[in-house]
């Protein structure tokens, strides 16, 4: 029987690439110098592969004759519009699941942060300030999280949440769980059948969803329908004292708006680890505002602690459930891959 050609363009985690080649239905190609960047790839090593892992696809994609399958390294999936993978019966898989825990671990920490007006408080530090103000002693005890969307990130953020006794408000396009049974997730974490959730809202009634916060979180994909998704409207809706979190996608919230709102204290502050420009230009005004956090697009990434380990242990599992005929983990859909 003739082997399943995979081509791996990732960093190599060693325990899961022997498991790999110990597959007798397929041969392993590694990419020499695997990148995170679009590049073209030599014809003789893509034009008869079958399955392939990677961040960005080649710029001579076209010439993957033979591809059926391709396994993302990132939740966000953008990187495969445009590239006809519907029409050319190519299935497509993302990552979620592989950035739940270090994302929602820095949206617990930014929420403690900027609460507490850490900023300040290491300023004291270095001007050795002594200065005990009730802002710096302030807590997210009881307060009311909402989180914008419910996949792995959101939910992970919920059960971290209500460890600390907070709220969980969640607002979905029609105020309903998705199912994400086929979702990759990481032992004893997230929230399968929504159990940390206190109220979900549906999408038309964000204004009674936002004017309960204290802590706005995003944690939806960005497209072409999420874009902008949160402006001055939705910015005006919150109270004067919450605080927006966004370790999604810069763009879901409308740059000047939230610049306005900042600098005219409608809401109380920000932490942001996506942003609109890359990296962010020094004379941006986020840089020099007292009450934002910007943090360069670290919440999770391919550097963090586990992301290897998480990430092959997605592939595994789908090479295993593609030799088998079986439906693939965290497997996009025809319309996902159109962007909506």
């Amino acid at each position: 029987m003739k082997k399943i050609k995979i081509l791996i363009d990732m960093p190599v985690s060693k325990p899961h690439l022997a498991e790999l080649q110990a597959m007798p239905e397929v041969e392993c190609v590694l990419i020499e110098d695997p990148q995170e960047e679009t590049r073209p790839l030599p014809e003789s090593q893509i034009s008869d592969c079958e399955m392939f892992f990677t961040s960005m696809m080649p710029e001579n994609h076209q010439q993957m004759a033979a591809l059926k399958m391709v396994q993302v390294a990132s939740v966000g999936y953008s990187q495969l519009y445009d590239h006809d993978l519907n029409e050319r019966g190519i299935q497509a898989c993302n990552a979620v699941g592989v950035q739940d825990v270090p994302i929602a671990e820095w949206n617990i920490a930014m929420m403690i942060n900027i609460k507490r007006d850490m900023r300040a408080m290491m300023r004291n530090q270095d001007s050795a300030t002594w200065d005990r103000d009730a802002r710096f002693q302030r807590e997210i005890f009881g307060s009311t999280v909402g989180i914008w969307g419910y996949g792995g990130i959101g939910r992970q953020t919920a059960r971290l949440a209500k460890a600390l006794n907070m709220k969980v408000h969640v607002i979905t396009l029609d105020g309903e769980l998705e199912d994400r049974s086929n979702c990759w997730l990481e032992k004893g974490c997230g929230d399968i059948e929504g159990n940390f959730t206190d109220k979900m809202y549906a999408l038309n009634e964000k204004k009674e969803f936002l004017s309960q916060l204290d802590f706005l979180v995003m944690a939806i994909p960005l497209t072409p329908h999420t874009t902008g998704i949160v402006g001055a409207d939705e910015l005006s809706m919150l109270p004067e004292h919450a605080f927006v979190l966004n370790p999604a996608r810069g763009p879901l919230i409308q740059e000047q708006p939230l610049i306005d709102a900042l600098n005219n204290r409608s809401i109380a502050g920000a932490a942001l680890d996506t942003h609109y420009y890359y990296p962010m230009p020094t004379e941006h005004p986020f840089w020099a505002m007292d009450n934002v956090i910007l943090t360069p697009h670290i919440s999770g990434s391919s550097a963090g602690t586990r992301f290897l380990e998480r990430i092959w242990s997605i592939w595994i599992e789908n090479v295993k459930r593609y030799i088998n005929g079986e439906h693939l983990l965290n497997q996009l859909s025809q319309a996902q891959l159109n962007g909506k």
